[in-house]
């Protein structure tokens, strides 16, 4: 089954009990039991039809065994952290979300999980920070903001050698484009409320297991912790889901034409875009996934330069967030990624005039006349 097919035909795509082709919005907190203990779905919490297909589906188009909805992307990543014990050591990717940095300093780091920052795009990084207590290795690939890309096949390897679990956020790629757990990953991870959902109508988090027996550990936590994702939420994002294939495939069109333009502009420093062939990593990324995407970030002279240009802008809109219809843009060191400390943002890379854009569905040209006039004024 190609990959637009699987989009629309994976996980449950009709209701078996009434032969609807959109799976009902089951609103239902529990379910008659046919006798002590004999049931299909027991409680809400525990299972639910309309969850059930939106899990398989995402198991179906990531190549995994289990599937598994959550009510945020950050409850997703919650969870899979749930899986580690106090004493245990985790290595994550240092360019990394602002939410995944914050979760893990200020929140995990309580109950004695410690983790260690990476460039795991430097492999003998990676190696060097492995110690005995350490559980596994969590990566983005590309990363935010600054789309760095890691070699998922040979950290898989690594990850491999020592016993580690290996963990891949899949959010700027989508399973549209790249698919980690057929490159060496164990779990894959979505922020759902991005690319998948599409729409800017939803927040949700998804997780895919490799292994049944990692879904069963996964689904417990789940189960135990009940950061689930409602019915509703569930049929909004897999008819998100639908569109997915030519949503990315328009938007990587767009962007192509907005680099362009991009390289063009004296206003403009560094761009950073892993469909460029300079980008650092351009090469591995080409290898492991189908296309680029429509995550662009780029700087300009200073902050203060990258408040005009947001300021400037009629179709790229303000705002957090990203992978939607429409295009979107921010400034990451005053806004996603506030919450790192700025000497470390800057240590990163994430420069005070640093620019995230998310382009949409626009008419290319539109896109970029807007923004070429934004960084002109």
């Amino acid at each position: 089954m190609k990959k637009k097919t699987q989009l629309i035909h994976g996980g449950i795509s009709s209701d078996p009990y009434t032969g609807a082709v959109s799976i009902p919005i089951y609103q239902s907190s529990t379910f008659k039991q046919d006798g002590v203990g004999n049931f299909t779905y027991e409680y809400a919490r525990t299972g639910n039809p309309t969850r059930e297909a939106l899990e398989k589906l995402i198991a179906d188009i990531e190549g995994g065994a289990r599937g598994f909805a959550f009510g945020s992307g950050m409850a997703a990543i919650s969870a899979v952290v749930h899986l580690f014990s106090s004493g245990d050591h985790l290595i994550l990717t240092d360019d990394v979300y602002g939410g995944s940095f914050r979760v893990m300093t200020k929140v995990f780091n309580r109950f004695g999980i410690e983790v260690s920052f990476v460039d795991t795009t430097d492999l003998d990084a990676v190696k060097a920070e492995i110690r005995p207590e350490t559980k596994a290795i969590f990566v983005e690939t590309p990363t935010n903001p600054l789309l760095k890309v890691t070699d998922i096949k040979a950290v898989s390897a690594i990850a491999k050698e020592h016993h580690l679990l290996f963990i891949v956020d899949n959010t700027f790629s989508t399973p549209y484009w790249q698919n980690p757990i057929a490159l060496g990953a164990d779990i894959v991870l979505h922020s759902a409320t991005k690319y998948l959902g599409g729409h800017s109508d939803v927040v949700a988090g998804l997780a895919v297991t490799a292994t049944e027996k990692l879904g069963e550990d996964l689904h417990f936590i789940q189960n135990s912790t009940g950061g689930i994702l409602g019915p509703q939420d569930s049929w909004i994002l897999m008819r998100g889901i639908k569109t997915l294939g030519i949503r990315m495939e328009e938007i990587e069109s767009n962007t192509k034409a907005i680099i362009e333009m991009l390289q063009e502009e004296e206003a403009v420093g560094k761009i950073f875009y892993p469909g460029l062939a300079d980008h650092p990593g351009h090469e591995v990324h080409q290898s492991q996934a189908g296309g680029f995407g429509g995550m662009v970030s780029f700087t300009v002279e200073n902050e203060e330069k990258a408040r005009e240009v947001v300021k400037n802008v009629r179709y790229f809109t303000l705002a957090e967030s990203l992978g939607a219809v429409e295009s979107l843009i921010s400034v990451p060191p005053l806004m996603t990624h506030a919450s790192i400390p700025r000497e470390r943002r800057l240590e990163l890379g994430i420069e005070d005039g640093l620019v995230r854009i998310s382009v949409g569905l626009e008419d290319a040209e539109d896109l970029v006349d807007d923004l070429r006039s934004a960084l002109r004024k």
